[in-house]
């Protein structure tokens, strides 16, 4: 009997050329969120804010955050808002990546939301073929996924960041599955260290904790895109993160 093939991708970032690809030979495909690109922390050019800005703003932008000196970087973008409507600006952007990255996706998708994402423009993009998650379950391939999108509030104020509680909330709605689908990682500071941003970003003890007691074979997810460690096993449980597509262009399989 023929197995099953999940392709799993995170942290897309503008990249939708290699997401046009990235269901090919898998039976299904997962993204984890972040579609959007705002500003690469690679190459200063890429994104929303080099677009509207300039390199060499993004440049001053992602020095500041690296060095932590996150009112220095609000103080400095504000600087090149004015005068602009922020809202309106960043809106079309965002609009003119989605209808590229939604067109993208392959028949079936499961998907659910980044920090970096707007939730609420998904409807209007979102195609027959593909289902959005965020605090419910999909079985695929005979086996239980659960979905939980979003971040957790940090300095850097992205668009969709989650009180902890209702984080905590979405986790618990989800019970026992097989493949526990998240876009943070768990709270483990060798999975929240990004070794470019040189900062630990923001992860879930609520998503640890349900990792310890539900005992998952799979935790997957992104955010992190250049983290110590990428893969780690927790008691039963397999957690990989799966955050490097816009670098890489290739999705993680998982098979059975």
């Amino acid at each position: 009997m023929a197995g099953t093939r999940i392709h799993v991708v995170s942290d897309v970032h503008g990249n939708a050329k290699d997401l046009a690809r990235a269901g090919e030979g898998a039976d299904a495909l997962v993204c984890l969120g972040d579609l959007v690109l705002f500003l690469d922390y690679r190459d200063h050019s890429r994104g929303i804010f080099p677009n509207l800005f300039g390199a060499e703003a993004a440049t001053r932008v992602v020095e500041l955050r690296t060095a932590r000196r996150f009112e220095e970087a609000r103080a400095f973008q504000r600087t090149l808002w004015a005068g602009i409507d922020r809202e309106q600006a960043l809106e079309a952007a965002v609009r003119r990546q989605y209808a590229e990255l939604f067109a993208a996706f392959p028949t079936p998708t499961y998907a659910t939301y980044g920090n970096v994402d707007v939730p609420r423009l998904w409807p209007e993009y979102a195609r027959p073929g593909t289902t959005v998650l965020d605090g419910t379950r999909a079985e695929i391939g005979g086996r239980v996924f659960g979905f939980v999108g979003g971040g957790l509030p940090s300095p850097m104020r992205t668009p969709y960041e989650v009180p902890e509680e209702e984080y905590a909330a979405k986790i618990e709605a989800l019970g026992e599955v097989d493949v526990l689908c998240t876009h943070i990682p768990p709270q483990v500071p060798e999975l929240l260290y990004d070794t470019v941003a040189r900062r630990f970003e923001r992860g879930s003890s609520a998503l640890l904790d349900a990792i310890h007691r539900t005992r998952p074979r799979y935790a997957l997810f992104g955010h992190v895109h250049q983290p110590l460690a990428r893969r780690m096993r927790i008691g039963a449980t397999e957690c990989v993160n799966v955050g490097h597509f816009a670098s890489t262009g290739k999705p993680w399989a998982l098979t059975w």
